[in-house]
């Protein structure tokens, strides 16, 4: 069986979520993968490094250069006549595509899947993570997305595949980029930080989580992450929200502050390896998924933590 996985990356550098998608790829056989862009040689060459990765298909054309859905899925649809699976992970783009690759196929997709039970059955989660659903399909080609915190990273290093220029398709004309907006950090990126500090609702407002939470981080090399509910109160941007409608992270330590537990935040960051809560409700919910608890009043207690690190 070969399946065929979507390469995310910004034309210089591979991202991280590739390497998640590589390692579910590699359970239902052969693994190629696709890298499409516009002067995107570095990021082939560093793909065909992947430990598992047997062949690189590389499509350089301007027209893929800012990852357009509606150019890049016709490519990889004019590509699955050789492959029997499509991998994505389930990242903004990855989201972007897949469906549209999909409907080309006309076949079901299967969504952020957790794991591969075999080469027609997955499991996947459903209501907001609380159950997991097992997923069998009868299509003849597969598109999937993959949720990174549910796989190992692939080793970025070992391999020796081989790297094969492959046709475009050219600009469909039915989008076209006008312009991005990307917040830059010197904090670790969310979604791949070892360590991660959330604040919610009951820091109150914007100017308590800047003075509260970002020392916190700073102190231990943390991303910055927010609840939905201090994200839709205007204490934060967007990109900051972890959550069923946010991201998924997993990091190694997950510190939830003023947090309450609401399912729909639950669901992004269950599978973190040690949860922390402090929050002055010992009711809270978050308390029965915490490792670490601590009922105390935050604006007492975070600054005297931050204090002693």
């Amino acid at each position: 069986m070969k399946t065929l996985v979507w390469v995310e990356h910004d034309n210089a550098s591979l991202k991280d979520a590739t390497l998640a998608a590589v390692t579910a790829a590699s359970k239902l056989g052969e693994v190629h993968l696709l890298v499409a862009g516009s002067g995107c040689s570095a990021v082939a060459d560093a793909a065909a490094k992947i430990a598992g990765v047997g062949k690189v298909h590389v499509a350089d054309d301007a027209a893929y250069e800012n990852a357009l859905a509606e150019n890049v899925a016709p490519l990889i649809a004019s590509l699955m006549d050789h492959h029997d699976a499509f991998i994505a992970p389930a990242t903004t783009t990855g989201k972007n595509i897949a469906p549209r690759v999909a409907a080309l196929l006309d076949v079901m997709q299967i969504s952020d899947i957790l794991s591969v039970e075999s080469e027609d059955t997955f499991t996947r989660p459903i209501y907001a993570g609380n159950a997991i659903a097992t997923v069998q399909t009868k299509d003849a080609k597969k598109v999937i997305t993959v949720r990174g915190t549910a796989f190992d990273k692939a080793a970025a290093e070992g391999g020796s595949g081989t790297v094969e220029a492959v046709s475009s398709e050219g600009d469909k004309g039915i989008s076209s980029f006008v312009g991005a907006e990307i917040a830059e950090s010197e904090r670790p990126e969310l979604t791949s930080a070892k360590i991660v500090v959330s604040g919610g609702r009951a820091l109150q407002n914007g100017e308590n989580f800047k003075e509260i939470i970002e020392p916190l981080a700073d102190k231990l090399g943390a991303a910055v992450g927010a609840s939905r509910a201090a994200v839709d109160a205007g204490y934060v941007p967007n990109d900051y929200q972890v959550g069923q409608t946010g991201k998924i992270v997993a990091p190694e330590v997950y510190i939830a502050i003023g947090i309450s537990g609401a399912i729909q935040h639950l669901a992004g960051m269950k599978d973190s390896k040690t949860i922390v809560a402090i929050n002055k409700d010992e009711d809270a919910p978050i308390f029965q998924v915490a490792d670490l608890g601590l009922v105390a009043d935050l604006f007492k207690a975070v600054p005297e933590m931050t204090d002693k690190l």
